[in-house]
C-alpha cells in the first residue's frame, strides 16, 4: 500500500522523502525517487538546473 501524507508542496503535489546526491541532505521532492538518476535539495537543484531560456 502506497504511503499517504497530509502535506504536500504549494502545488498540493505529494512529497516524497529522498537524501541529496550531492550533499547528503535529508529534503524531500515532489516524486518518487527511483534510484537511477540524481535527487538534488532545494540548494543544489539551483547549481544543475538548465539555464531558464526566455
Amino acid at each position: 500500500m502506497e504511503e499517504r501524507r497530509d502535506s504536500g508542496d504549494k502545488f498540493g503535489r505529494e512529497m516524497h522523502k529522498a537524501k541529496c546526491s550531492e550533499c547528503g541532505k535529508d529534503c524531500e521532492v515532489p516524486f518518487k525517487p527511483s534510484g537511477d538518476k540524481p535527487v538534488y535539495c532545494r540548494d543544489c537543484y539551483q547549481k544543475h538546473r538548465p539555464p531558464r531560456r526566455f
